[in-house]
């Protein structure tokens, strides 16, 4: 088994790669030694800035100049799986942090049992890809460009949560080597509390048992990460996410 240094490093790049193949709707991924950018104006995903190694304050002020001085409201993440206090550098520099999350990981084994009573569908036509981008919002309270899905559905895989006859939820899956990354996991308000995001997640660990891979990797809230200790993911590094501006997270 991999140590969890090299699983929080896959972790970090199935979530990058997946930011950089989104990118590809406008072809706005731009990366360089020091650090990796992608924007997208109409859309408020992925827009985010990170750092391709661990702070120094050559880096930071490389940044702000280069990029964030022309897109302050770009999310930068500070991947903590450095020994050190770098994430500092950010904070004298005028940068907020808005929310926090947990990188976790499962390596997959048996395939998971449980009754589902959901259905997905996968994200093709545009009708789907603007009920699916409505969900979204209404689970995240954020957009995402309808034409992102369109233009990247062959490589993530996008999928719409299905209760009942009714469209609840959202789903990614994005696969690097034998990692699957699981992202955007969202029930909307009202059909919140009935177990479908277990369920959701379920269906998604056994798919990508089906598909050969050995480790899934997501980031979770605070609020959200029980559910994945129960299904035997563990913790291994923070995350916090600034901004030079306030966002709405």
């Amino acid at each position: 088994m991999k140590n969890t240094q090299t699983i929080a490093k896959l972790n970090i790049e199935n979530l990058t790669s997946l930011w950089a193949t989104a990118s590809e709707f406008n072809h706005s991924f731009i990366a360089n030694p020091q650090f990796s950018y992608s924007v997208i104006e109409a859309s408020n995903w992925p827009n985010r800035l990170w750092f391709n190694n661990d702070l120094d304050l050559e880096m930071v002020l490389n940044a702000k100049d280069q990029v964030l001085s022309k897109h302050p409201n770009l999310i930068v993440p500070y991947w903590g799986i450095y020994e050190n206090h770098s994430y500092q550098l950010l904070e004298k520099n005028g940068f907020t942090k808005l929310f926090e999350q947990v990188g976790m990981s499962l390596k997959l084994a048996d395939s998971f049992d449980g009754l589902c009573n959901i259905n997905l569908e996968s994200v093709v036509t545009l009708d789907q890809a603007n009920n699916w981008c409505s969900l979204f919002e209404m689970s995240f309270g954020y957009s995402i460009l309808p034409d992102i899905l369109l233009t990247t559905n062959e490589t993530i895989g996008y999928f719409t949560v299905y209760y009942q006859n009714k469209a609840v939820g959202t789903a990614i899956t994005y696969q690097t080597g034998n990692v699957m990354g699981v992202h955007a996991i969202g029930i909307i308000p009202e059909a919140r509390r009935k177990g479908l995001a277990h369920q959701l997640m379920i269906m998604i660990l056994n798919l990508s048992t089906k598909q050969g891979c050995e480790y899934v990797t997501l980031q979770a809230s605070n609020m959200g990460k029980g559910l994945y200790l129960k299904l035997g993911f563990e913790e291994q590094f923070t995350i916090k996410n600034y901004s030079l501006k306030q966002y709405r997270e």
